[in-house]
């Protein structure tokens, strides 16, 4: 016969098992970091050396974020986000805060 305590627990009692993410090596965090950084930099000297802007103009320029470097995974990228070392710029931009 079926024995009252051989019953599974009820639902409530069982608590989802959900495994932390494990943390990001700061080594890895601060080569993707670097690596942002000289993209950023690039990409900006790229749009202020164009043809038909001056550079006696003073304007600063008008790039709103870049994509990440696809070297690293998403996570290392909002791993950033988090330490406010970076923010999202949307559409899967990023840029210096």
């Amino acid at each position: 016969m079926h024995d009252p305590n051989d019953s599974p627990p009820p639902p409530e009692s069982i608590a989802p098992v959900v495994p932390d993410a494990a943390p990001i090596d700061p080594a890895i965090l601060k080569s993707a970091y670097n690596a942002f950084k000289k993209r950023w930099k690039l990409t900006r000297l790229d749009y202020e050396s164009r043809i038909g802007k001056s550079p006696l103009s003073g304007s600063k320029s008008a790039i709103v974020g870049i994509t990440a470097p696809k070297e690293f995974p998403k996570a290392v990228w909002e791993e950033l986000v988090k330490q406010n070392r970076l923010k999202r710029a949307g559409s899967g931009l990023y840029s210096m805060p």
